[in-house]
């Protein structure tokens, strides 16, 4: 089981600086390639504080020279909002940088929020057909040159400039939920990031086997990597209500989630409050308890039972999700103690 951090810079309030979230940002990527973790990603969003990063890739080239093992995810890019051009160079940029630690994934996009101010109001539902034009196209770029006429894009003969140091290419993940795009990710190739959000390990199971079905259908094709992305909050054994702090958050973070997705309201210097809590009154799975049972919440001891399970069904990586609305005291703190109790526990 490989480990991973799943991290952006969270901003709910206008007295916090951008200079501290980012050095808040550095210290638990140094932290967890100290800790053994094999990948940092950090994903893209637009005009959005709760989640800030306008492109992973300055984020990344500063982590690239501040680190020497983990590698840099780029988790993920919105296929919509790029070129493939830029993403085939700025990605093999980054793999120079880094010395072939680079690893990019590809999604669709989810907020329409953004798509109506990045795509003139495109809607989101239509970003699949870019990731699907894009995935082949950024690929046949890092390998020479290439013309391309497609329903999207159209370029006279190109290439990657520069070219990846990882031959025949750097890792490539698609971020998949229905059965179309884990069968779309294994034909191409691609790793598999699947996220349950605040589903329980049901939903984890799901995917798992939406997972294998794409492997069924493509027997030629060797079997890619399966990361499961999940909200983590570990508290110590002898606090035994430390849960709760770990279950509130999260709860703020997608009431927050909600509001931004609900694309209702005009944010306020990107600053949108969360939804209130009375919205989800008749919703079982924000009750605490359920959030608690639901998402990675829980003692060293109990999170490596939830995670030999996953095990168990086929994960190859797990990713701990810091993005939660905590405060930086108690990510750093919850981030030890999974380093310090849970890593052991798989090595």
């Amino acid at each position: 089981m490989k480990f991973s951090l799943f991290v952006h810079m969270e901003r709910y309030d206008e007295q916090v600086g951008h200079r501290q979230l980012f050095d808040e940002l550095t210290e638990l990527t140094l932290m967890a390639e100290a800790g053994g973790f094999s990948t940092v990603w950090i994903g893209e969003h637009h005009a959005m504080e709760y989640t800030i990063s306008p492109s992973p890739m300055p984020l990344l080239a500063y982590l690239a020279a501040r680190t020497s093992t983990i590698r840099l995810g780029a988790g993920t890019i919105i296929a919509p909002f790029w070129h493939p051009i830029r993403v085939a160079g700025e990605c093999a940029l980054l793999d120079v940088i880094s010395n072939g630690r680079m690893e990019v994934g590809l999604a669709r996009g989810a907020y329409q929020y953004e798509f109506d101010r990045m795509m003139n109001g495109m809607p989101a539902t239509d970003g699949g057909k870019y990731l699907r034009e894009m995935v082949p196209v950024v690929k046949a770029l890092w390998q020479g040159d290439v013309a391309h006429e497609g329903e999207i894009w159209k370029f006279p003969t190109a290439t990657s400039s520069p070219r990846p140091l990882q031959q025949p290419t750097p890792p490539m993940w698609i971020a998949a939920r229905d059965p179309d795009s884990h069968n779309f990710a294994v034909a191409n190739g691609c790793n598999v990031m699947v996220t349950p959000l605040m589903k329980g390990d049901e939903e984890v199971v799901d995917l798992k086997n939406k997972f294998e079905t794409a492997l069924a259908n493509n027997p030629d094709v060797p079997r890619p990597q399966l990361m499961v992305l999940r909200h983590t909050h570990v508290h110590a054994v002898d606090d035994p209500e430390g849960w709760k702090i770990g279950a509130e958050a999260i709860s703020r973070f997608y009431r927050t989630f909600d509001a931004w997705f609900g694309n209702k309201q005009a944010p306020v210097n990107g600053l949108l409050a969360p939804s209130p809590e009375e919205k989800f009154k008749e919703r079982p799975e924000f009750e605490l308890e359920n959030i608690r049972k639901n998402t990675m919440i829980g003692t060293p001891e109990e999170i490596i039972a939830r995670i030999r399970h996953y095990q168990e069904l086929g994960v190859d990586e797990f990713s701990f999700w810091a993005d939660n609305s905590l405060p930086y005291a108690e990510k750093k703190k919850s981030l030890e103690l999974f380093i310090e109790h849970v890593v052991p526990a798989f090595r």
